[in-house]
C-alpha cells in the first residue's frame, strides 16, 4: 500500500491557504458591524443570528463531505423541507421521538442517493436532482401542501424556545456538536483521509487499497442526515413543518463550501472554513438588515440577494488571490 502521508500534508497546507480569504473577510465584516451598529454585538443579535443560521451550517458541513469526494448533493433543501414535516407530525411524541425520526428520514434519503450514485453509478448531479424532486413532492403529499403545526404541549418546543443550561439555544449546542464530530471524522480518522483521496483521484484511491465504496456511501448518507437535522431545526424554529421551504438551500450550502475553500472537483476541504463560509453568508444579510434599520437605504429581499451574490464573487476572487500569494510565498 502506498504511503499517503505526504499527500495528506500537501492537501492540508493547500486547504488552509484556500480558506484564508473567508476568515479574513468574516473577521473584517464582524469588525465593521461592531463599529457601525450599536446592537450588533448584543447577546440578542448574536443568539438569534446563530440560532437561525444553525440549519444552514449543518447542511453546509454535510455538503462539504460530498463535494470533497468530487460529488454534489442537490437534494438537501428538499430533504430539509420533507423532514421538517416529519418532525412536525412526530412532535406530539416529544423531542425524543421527533429528533431521531427526522434525522432517520434524512439518512434514508441519503441512502437512496448513495444507492443511485455508488451502486447504480448514476452521476451525482442527476441522481440527487431526482431525489430533490422526489423529496419535495413527498413533503407536499404528506402535508397536503399545507404547513403542519407542531404540538405546543409536548417537549418538542424546548428545542426552539429553551436554552441549554440557560446559556445558548439548543440548536446552537447541537450544531456545535455536529460540527465538532464531523471535524474529528475528517481530520482524525482514516475515513476522512479516504474522502480527500477520492476527490484527488478515485481510481488512484482504489489502487491504494482504500475502501472507496464505503466512503462514498457514508458521505451521501451523512449529507442526508445533516439535512434531516436542519429540517428538525426548521420545524422547531418556525413552529411548523414547512413543505414549501428549502428552495435554494442547496445553492447556499454549495456557496458556503466553495467560499470556505473546498474545491468543487474534490480532494481538498475544511469543516471549520465551511462553517465560516456559512456564517459569512448569513452575516451579509444580517448587516444589510441593520443597514435597512438605520433608514439610510431600503433594500428589498431581492436586492439583498443580488448584493450577496456580488459580494460572494468578490470574496471568491479575493480568496483565490490570497491562496495564490500564500503558495508562492511557501515556494
Amino acid at each position: 500500500m502506498l504511503d499517503t502521508t505526504a499527500f495528506d500534508l500537501r492537501r492540508y497546507i493547500q486547504g488552509n491557504n484556500h480558506s484564508l480569504g473567508v476568515w479574513i473577510t468574516l473577521i473584517a465584516l464582524i469588525v465593521f458591524g461592531l463599529l457601525r451598529y450599536e446592537n450588533f454585538g448584543g447577546s440578542y443579535n448574536i443568539s438569534s443570528f446563530l440560532n437561525y443560521n444553525a440549519m444552514f451550517i449543518v447542511i453546509a458541513v454535510g455538503m462539504c463531505f460530498v463535494i470533497m469526494t468530487g460529488g454534489i448533493d442537490l437534494s438537501v433543501g428538499s430533504v430539509a423541507a420533507f423532514t421538517s414535516v416529519v418532525a412536525a407530525y412526530l412532535s406530539p411524541y416529544g423531542i425524543q421521538v421527533a429528533l431521531p425520526g427526522a434525522v432517520a428520514a434524512g439518512l434514508a434519503i441519503g441512502a437512496i442517493n448513495a444507492f443511485f450514485v455508488v451502486v447504480m453509478r448514476i452521476p451525482p448531479f442527476i441522481a440527487t436532482l431526482a431525489t430533490m424532486l422526489g423529496a419535495k413532492g413527498g413533503a407536499l403529499v404528506i402535508s397536503g401542501a399545507q404547513t403542519i403545526s407542531i404540538d405546543w404541549s409536548s417537549n418538542f418546543t424546548k428545542l426552539g424556545l429553551e436554552k441549554a443550561f440557560g446559556i445558548l439555544p439548543w440548536t446552537i449546542v447541537i450544531t456545535a456538536l455536529v460540527v465538532f464530530g464531523l471535524w474529528v471524522l475528517l481530520e482524525k480518522t482514516s475515513l476522512g483521509r479516504t474522502v480527500l483521496a477520492i476527490g484527488g483521484g478515485e481510481d488512484a484511491s482504489i489502487m491504494m487499497g482504500l475502501n472507496v465504496t464505503r466512503a462514498k456511501v457514508l458521505v451521501y448518507v451523512l449529507s442526508g442526515g445533516c439535512a434531516g437535522m436542519a429540517g428538525l431545526f426548521l420545524a422547531s424554529g418556525f413552529g411548523a413543518g414547512q413543505p414549501l421551504e428549502g428552495i435554494g438551500w442547496e445553492l447556499s450550502a454549495i456557496a458556503s463550501v466553495v467560499v470556505g475553500g473546498t474545491l468543487l472537483t474534490g480532494g481538498m476541504g475544511s469543516i471549520t472554513a465551511t462553517v465560516a463560509g456559512a456564517l459569512l453568508l448569513g452575516l451579509v444579510f444580517n448587516i444589510l438588515n441593520f443597514e435597512n434599520g438605520r433608514g439610510v437605504i431600503s433594500l428589498s429581499a431581492y436586492w439583498q440577494m443580488v448584493i450577496r451574490g456580488a459580494f460572494l464573487f468578490v470574496v471568491i476572487v479575493f480568496q483565490s488571490r490570497v491562496a495564490s500569494s500564500a503558495q508562492k510565498g511557501a515556494i
